[in-house]
């Protein structure tokens, strides 16, 4: 492939990482993206190219953001443990305390903890909902409310891969009258300066890459199906688009509040908050959580064989952990989450670095070589 339009500044320290980023586009198919690394809380690393489109007609610039998954469900836990730290929310207090409607059918004893922790049982609603649906918070709510668990909360683990930010946020709204997308941009990202939203306002639209992402939905397999293929397929299809396909580029997704899916943001945005976390929750005299709750909020909560993921998998509270086959970097206190395409933002508190990147391809999720040659790039010139 050709060389691909790049812009941006880079210490000569990492010349390594841009190099690994040009790499991206000319050997690994990399349509557009974007990547920011802070070291002690320094910007040494920012960096775009490609371009924002399928038809490769408009470059990507220093404001293009992008739709990035499950980068945010990291932002949507920290909402919640700063809800935790004021009082307002208990990881181990019934749910059902704040949402009554939530306790029935075998929830009674589903926990924010478990919810953080993808112990709820609760990956996906069992009654078909209409595509579309996942626009609507309450509709949502309510039908995760009638839901049985799939499994005994607590007793085992499966990546709650579209449920986790309503559950998560249905708490949060109850406990604290704001939703996760206001208190990510009141007392998180507006203070730091982080161009990261759950809820893109439509003045923003216009700095939105196309995502590149098959508009077709996949076909339902033929028979009926039960159990754990039940569950499986409704993680991913129930309602129809709640993982983005279909809607990802229409701007009624954009501007919903979907925490574990529709996060948008720049690589720079995601770097800056996780800056503040290699700090030890607070950077520039913004608070983001207390030490304390930080601590607790990295600390293993489940490692082991994942019901929907069907490999192992391993989660703190809300955050991905590194495990061998998916490391982040070599240093065991890393933490931070990745995102459907191979978007991420980790931070590593032992090395001080703190790292965003962006794409808008689908590309490979679990072991995806874009973002492994970043890291590898990063420590490289770290000498670690």
């Amino acid at each position: 492939m050709s060389a691909a339009p790049m812009g941006g500044t880079c210490d000569p320290r990492f010349a390594a990482l841009r190099e690994a980023f040009a790499a991206n586009f000319t050997e690994r198919g990399e349509p557009g993206g974007a990547i920011a690394l802070m070291v002690d809380g320094r910007l040494v690393c920012d960096l775009w190219g490609g371009y924002r489109d399928a038809a490769r007609t408009r470059e990507w610039t220093r404001e293009t953001l992008v739709n990035f998954f499950s980068v945010g469900k990291a932002f949507t836990a920290l909402v919640a443990l700063r809800l935790v730290e004021r009082g307002l929310l208990d990881l181990d207090a019934p749910a059902h305390c704040l949402w009554p409607e939530f306790g029935c059918n075998g929830k009674e004893t589903i926990t924010l903890r478990h919810m953080l922790s993808h112990r709820a049982g609760l990956p996906a609603i069992r009654e078909d909902l209409p595509d579309g649906a996942m626009l609507g918070w309450s509709r949502m709510a309510e039908a995760l409310a009638r839901q049985a668990p799939w499994w005994e909360p607590g007793t085992a683990h499966g990546y709650h891969v579209n449920t986790f930010g309503y559950l998560v946020g249905e708490l949060v709204r109850r406990a604290s009258g704001g939703t996760i997308g206001e208190i990510l941009r009141d007392e998180i990202a507006a203070p730091l300066g982080a161009d990261v939203h759950i809820g893109l306002p439509s003045a923003e639209h216009y700095r939105a890459a196309e995502f590149l992402w098959p508009s077709v939905l996949p076909e339902r397999p033929p028979g009926v199906l039960d159990g754990d293929a039940l569950m499986k397929w409704n993680t991913y299809w129930n309602p129809p688009g709640i993982s983005g396909a279909g809607w990802v580029n229409r701007p009624e997704w954009r501007s919903a509040e979907i925490p574990s899916t529709n996060g948008h943001g720049t690589a720079r945005g995601i770097a800056r908050v996780y800056a503040a976390l290699a700090a030890g929750g607070a950077i520039d005299g913004v608070d983001i959580l207390s030490r304390e709750m930080l601590a607790a909020a990295t600390e293993e909560q489940s490692f082991g064989p994942d019901r929907i993921l069907e490999r192992e998998s391993r989660f703190a509270l809300g955050f991905q952990l590194p495990q061998a086959e998916r490391p982040l970097g070599p240093n065991p206190q890393a933490f931070g989450h990745f995102g459907a395409g191979g978007s991420l933002g980790f931070c590593d508190p032992v090395a001080r670095v703190a790292f965003g990147y962006v794409t808008n391809d689908m590309g490979p999720r679990w072991q995806n070589p874009r973002n492994k040659a970043l890291l590898a790039a990063i420590y490289g010139s770290l000498g670690v």
